[in-house]
């Protein structure tokens, strides 16, 4: 154990992104769940003060413009758009991922040429990803068919709209390969929708280099925007004068203010705005977003493999061969920023961990999750969460 311990000192102290736990708002619990809810940045509750004080307090209706209201779902969404390799102009923040979600699939099936009326799911998916699938089908008169993501490329064809794919799992951790799959989808014709909920801020995405068509992705995890935080969707340069949202609402007219009877599109980005947008958790959001001044995403993953390397070789040594299974891929390919494990008694062992400060969670009916959030997590928060794992499942 001591060898482990004098291990995470030294990878500690190499830590090129160390000085960020400074920007956020930690106590002395080891806090893996980072992939379900993000710690609070230092710079927010001075931010959303502000707002709340001034902005609405003094400034109240001149805050739309003069505090830069009105232009802020497209302004944080262009601040997103690095952490997802995507160029300005295509990200558009407000609304849940599930109203993303059914806004981007019912699109990609209206920019999907006559005669397809498939659409694909991946059957692994988080639930409401499934659900809002499924409504998507009704609606557009579509067929869904739900197949894992290893058989999509088998399961394409001149039906097909499109397909909707987690690109990392929720419950294993495993990452899923977008480039192909993208390229698969494409060459069937198809249009691709990216949910990156378990991926943005964790690991280099690519949406533009990889062609994806639309995404979208939460903001509470990963970019630490705080509960409930706006969602956010892409949509691809190129469709957006085709792109024909499900829900045009006045924030999304060409003419706002006009009050028209009729719907008339904004151009770019803007027609994915619904109503008008959350502006206390939005700019919340785009306080939290300061932390990523000066952080490469490609420091980011590389931290993070090296911290979910750490924690299963601890684990390794620690834990009591056949006592725990690691669920999430060995490969760094096939892996997302978590590591997940089963364990008969997984909710029992969770609850005694988190009695014991070490924060996961835990995921029916025998997995317990810890997510690895490389901003603020450090190889020593790794080795004390291994060694009191160990620790509970000797009790």
């Amino acid at each position: 154990m001591s060898e482990q311990v004098t291990k995470a000192e030294k990878l500690d102290a190499s830590d090129v992104l160390a000085a960020k736990r400074a920007e956020f708002v930690l106590d002395d619990v080891v806090y893996l769940d980072g992939n379900s809810l993000g710690a609070l940045p230092v710079a927010v509750p001075g931010r959303v003060e502000d707002v709340v004080r001034r902005q609405w307090g003094e400034l109240r209706i001149r805050s739309w413009t003069e505090g830069g209201w009105w232009t802020a779902p497209e302004r944080i969404g262009d601040r997103i758009a690095p952490l997802v390799g995507a160029a300005p102009g295509q990200i558009v923040v407000g609304d849940s991922t599930s109203v993303n979600v059914f806004k981007a699939l019912v699109g990609a099936v209206r920019l999907a040429d006559a005669g397809r009326d498939e659409i694909v799911v991946d059957a692994t998916t988080f639930p409401t990803d499934g659900y809002i699938a499924e409504s998507a089908a009704r609606m557009t008169g579509c067929t869904l068919r739900p197949v894992t993501p290893a058989e999509v490329p088998g399961a394409l064809g001149d039906r097909t709209a499109a397909v909707l794919l987690n690109h990392v799992d929720y419950r294993t951790g495993r990452l899923h390969d977008l480039p192909s799959l993208t390229a698969a989808v494409h060459a069937a014709g198809a249009l691709v929708v990216w949910d990156l909920c378990h991926s943005a801020g964790a690991l280099p995405v690519g949406l533009d280099e990889h062609g994806v068509d639309l995404a979208v992705g939460c903001t509470y995890k990963y970019l630490n925007g705080g509960p409930g935080s706006p969602a956010y969707l892409y949509v691809r340069a190129e469709w957006q004068d085709r792109f024909d949202s499900p829900l045009p609402g006045w924030n999304s007219h060409a003419e706002p203010f006009g009050m028209r009877p009729g719907y008339a599109p904004a151009a770019g980005a803007v027609r994915g705005r619904v109503g008008t947008p959350d502006i206390l958790s939005m700019l919340a959001l785009e306080a939290a977003l300061e932390v990523w001044d000066g952080v490469t995403v490609e420091e980011v993953r590389a931290k993070s493999l090296a911290l979910t390397d750490f924690f299963l070789e601890c684990v390794e040594e620690y834990v009591p061969g056949g006592r725990v299974e690691c669920v999430t891929p060995r490969a760094h390919a096939e892996r997302g920023s978590q590591v997940a494990l089963r364990c008969p008694d997984a909710g029992v062992v969770m609850e005694r961990l988190i009695g014991r400060g070490v924060v996961g969670d835990f995921r029916r009916p025998d997995v317990l999750r810890f997510g690895f959030t490389p901003l603020y997590v450090g190889f020593g928060d790794v080795e004390r969460a291994a060694r009191v794992l160990a620790e509970v499942l000797a009790e």
